[in-house]
């Protein structure tokens, strides 16, 4: 059998526990592990979303996780284009895309190069879209002005 690389992706804005099981359980099923960090661009374009890490800091971020053996930065929404420079053998995801178009389509794809779709489970009580919401309520709190007394 030969060196399983594996690749597992995402925004990793707001870094949470989340991530970090995604990137723990992924190095325990392949001899090397790269992290695809999606860039600022792509996000806007794929996610419309404004990351609030700029792309060097979470490469930077994540590079430094023990578990983590190399970054890519992804410039392209196609992750066969990311398969293309990194040549891995595994791809990890989140389970909240098993069983989606999204996820379907992407097994397709990767079947043909012959990569294995690994799916973990999805970390649902923490997620970047949690911590926008709550970093979103907290900052209209702040602007909120306080009404003054009435006598």
């Amino acid at each position: 059998m030969g060196t399983r690389i594996g690749y597992a992706a995402g925004a990793f804005d707001l870094f949470h526990v989340g991530h970090l099981n995604l990137l723990r359980h992924a190095k325990q099923q392949c001899d090397i592990l790269i992290a695809g960090v999606v860039s600022d661009e792509m996000l806007r374009q794929v996610k419309g979303i404004e990351p609030v890490i700029p792309t060097a800091e979470r490469a930077e971020i994540v590079s430094h996780i023990s578990f983590v053996d190399d970054v890519y930065v992804e410039t392209s929404p196609s992750k066969l284009d990311a398969w293309e420079d990194v040549r891995f053998t595994h791809f990890f995801k989140g389970d909240d895309w098993r069983g989606t178009d999204k996820g379907l389509r992407l097994e397709r794809e990767f079947a043909e190069v012959g990569v294995e779709v690994v799916y973990f489970p999805y970390t649902a009580h923490t997620s970047s879209s949690a911590l926008r919401r709550a970093l979103d309520a907290i900052t209209a709190g702040a602007n909120a002005q306080p009404v003054a007394a009435s006598r």
